[in-house]
């Protein structure tokens, strides 16, 4: 579709070139460089898609939105923003923007949300929540977080089932708060529950409930997570760790919007939104048959993918400024980052991703005597973060000990709080890698040597190495 649009922006370079670009795909295209010019196009020009940017040098574009859909309720408003935040995008999509393109944005992409503009007659997304304050829930500017953020703008408003798929550390519970936070059931519980930490017999009762005398134990009636959730949201986390038989139940859950305590044949009526997540990879989950394929339509309505902290570029150096600042708030001495700090910060692959940069802030914080932090401070404190290599354990000291020390350091990073539940899931995950990965190489990926060595059965071991992303191995010849 071609059709009349207003390009809105303080800098020329870009009228000119966005002007050029939409009037080759056969657009009528008129330009404006502050407020007072857009008022008066939107006058004479009468445009069918406006494109905004948010800073004009007489005031901010997403202000300016509610008098002109006040004046043109059916004009659809692109927003174009540097000010690349979770917020910018929220406000956006409340005052009832048709889209947010962060800048730099490409051209392509440009064209083509304003011919989806023109083929929508009407969109109205506006969001019904207070403006979030300057204290973001969600912290990074890079083009990966952008698109977490257009996502979840759009669906914050709405009740849609949403799973959350990343690495571990990634931060999927924040994302699920945030949601909950900025959509209607903010004043309602936010509710999590990992199923990672549960003993597999007692998911059911945590879950749903329990009666009095439903099974040895049980001495008083307990209200489960959703039933504590009632009215706001319960957060699934590591989803991919709830076994078959409690599977099946939350499926019926989903499906018929009511569930029964334990115990108990009266049904309750779920009045909960559920964001679910997993860092595990759910399809080939259910190639194996480990998790149903029903349930994982049911959760997967909006996917959200936490990009890892080593895609998210600059990301890293604002993120370590946020923790260093969150570690004064809670009684560590104040630290700032000198240029070398944040470049190396910046380099670091991150296999814990934004968990592990928070530990490393809160010990820098803790542990150093400056008050900047400079590049060695943190050259150092990387090269004593990751286990030990077998063969490389202080003379003297057995494995368990530096285990046990790695250990005590990462838990220590956590100051006066504690890690997050599924402490032993995590720190069992980065010793069997490390371990089946030594392994296979020592046996020249010889799977069935590897096993004996294990102690393992073949079965088994070829789950673990999937699990774990370990492998083929290739073997070689002497």
């Amino acid at each position: 579709m071609k059709g009349r649009i207003l390009v809105t922006d303080d800098d020329a370079a870009i009228r000119t070139v966005v002007r050029e670009a939409l009037r080759r795909e056969g657009h009528t295209v008129e330009v404006a460089a502050s407020v007072a010019e857009q008022r008066r196009a939107l006058a004479h020009f009468r445009p069918q898609v406006l494109v905004t940017d948010v800073v004009l040098p007489d005031g901010n574009g997403l202000e300016v939105i509610d008098e002109v859909r006040r004046l043109h309720p059916n004009l659809p408003i692109i927003v174009l923003s540097a000010q690349n935040t979770f917020t910018t995008a929220l406000r956006a999509t409340e005052q009832g923007a048709f889209d947010y393109l962060p800048k730099p944005f490409d051209l392509s992409e440009l064209t083509r949300t304003i011919a989806d503009a023109l083929a929508a007659a009407t969109r109205d997304e506006a969001v019904e929540s207070d403006q979030p304050g300057e204290d973001l829930p969600l912290i990074g500017r890079s083009p990966p977080m952008q698109e977490v953020y257009r996502t979840i703008a759009r669906v914050v408003a709405n009740d849609l089932t949403i799973l959350i798929l990343g690495e571990s550390g990634t931060g999927k519970e924040l994302v699920a708060k945030a949601i909950h936070d900025f959509g209607p059931r903010a004043s309602a519980p936010f509710v999590p529950i990992n199923m990672a930490a549960i003993p597999r017999d007692l998911i059911e009762s945590e879950l749903f409930g329990h009666e009095r005398g439903a099974f040895t134990g049980a001495a008083q009636r307990n209200a489960g997570r959703f039933e504590q959730a009632q009215g706001g949201t319960l957060f699934l986390d590591e989803i991919g760790d709830m076994p078959a038989e409690a599977q099946t139940r939350l499926l019926r859950v989903l499906q018929s919007g009511e569930y029964t305590p334990v115990g108990s044949a009266r049904a309750i009526r779920a009045d909960v939104r559920i964001i679910a997540a997993t860092h595990q990879d759910l399809s080939r989950m259910i190639a194996e048959g480990t998790f149903r394929e029903d349930l994982y339509y049911r959760l997967n309505v909006v996917p959200i993918r936490l990009p890892a902290l080593r895609d998210r570029g600059d990301d890293v150096a604002e993120l370590a400024r946020h923790f260093l600042d969150r570690a004064a708030a809670d009684g560590l001495p104040r630290k700032s980052l000198d240029v070398a700090a944040a470049a190396r910060l910046t380099q670091h692959s991150w296999p814990g991703n934004v968990r592990e940069l928070e530990n490393l802030m809160r010990r820098l914080a803790a542990l150093g005597r400056d008050p900047v932090i400079g590049g060695a401070q943190v050259e150092q404190q990387l090269a004593g973060a990751s286990l030990p290599s077998i063969g490389l354990v202080p003379e003297g000291s057995s494995l368990g000990d530096a285990i046990e020390q790695q250990i005590a350091r990462h838990i220590a990073g956590y100051g006066t709080a504690l890690p997050p539940d599924g402490l032993y899931d995590r720190i069992l995950a980065e010793v069997e890698k490390p371990l089946f990965k030594l392994t296979l190489a020592a046996v020249r990926g010889n799977q069935l040597r590897a096993a004996k060595l294990l102690g393992l059965n073949r079965n088994t071991l070829r789950k673990k190495l999937t699990e774990h992303g370990v492998g083929p191995q290739v073997r070689r010849s002497d």
